[in-house]
């Protein structure tokens, strides 16, 4: 993937005559990359904000939350040839549209399909495959009655994981849920 300058890809400097293929960049507000996105498709843009799955801790469990891949970022095109990119500048929640000088920064289609594949290879895994926690990996515990120990995965399932670890002289297999843990 790279993005490119309009006069490498082919298109005119002007700024009012986008070429269809190509993608721009929108440079947004710091968390207003949603509120971008609907101003820009209310002005007749096409635009994509692709999200990632993560698995966050929220302090009692591990839970998977959507957060967009680019954070301030989002790609959009003019939906017809002749329509100007000008407005984008001054559209709610945009930032300013990212250029290289004088060039606008673009992307090809091809470059955003493989984005748009590996969002879905993403969003479709489930919470093991999301974990930082795996099989061989050392880990802390953040659990208070084991503040302070540090263990050996063994083994991690959607809802809990196996953790070896050394107590009182000997090896202790022990099953936690996954934010009790910190990898190491």
């Amino acid at each position: 993937m790279s993005f490119e300058s309009e006069k490498n890809a082919g298109v005119s400097g002007s700024i009012s005559m986008p070429s269809r293929n190509l993608w721009f960049l929108a440079y947004t507000r710091p968390r207003l990359e949603a509120v971008a996105q609907q101003n820009l498709e209310r002005q007749g843009f096409e635009t994509y904000l692709p999200f990632y799955k993560r698995l966050k801790n929220t302090g009692e469990a591990m839970a998977a939350v959507f957060e967009p891949m680019f954070p301030r970022y989002v790609f959009f095109r003019p939906a017809h040839i002749a329509q100007s990119i000008a407005p984008v500048r001054s559209t709610r929640g945009v930032a300013q549209v990212v250029s290289f000088g004088h060039e606008m920064a673009t992307i090809g289609p091809d470059s955003l399909d493989v984005i748009r594949q590996l969002e879905q290879e993403r969003n479709a895994a489930d919470a093991a495959q999301l974990s930082a926690l795996s099989v061989g990996k050392v880990v802390h515990f953040c659990h208070p009655a084991f503040e302070g120990l540090e263990g050996l995965v063994k083994s991690v399932s959607t809802r809990r994981v196996a953790v070896l670890l050394e107590l009182m002289g000997r090896p202790q297999l022990v099953s936690v849920e996954h934010h009790q843990l910190r990898a190491v």
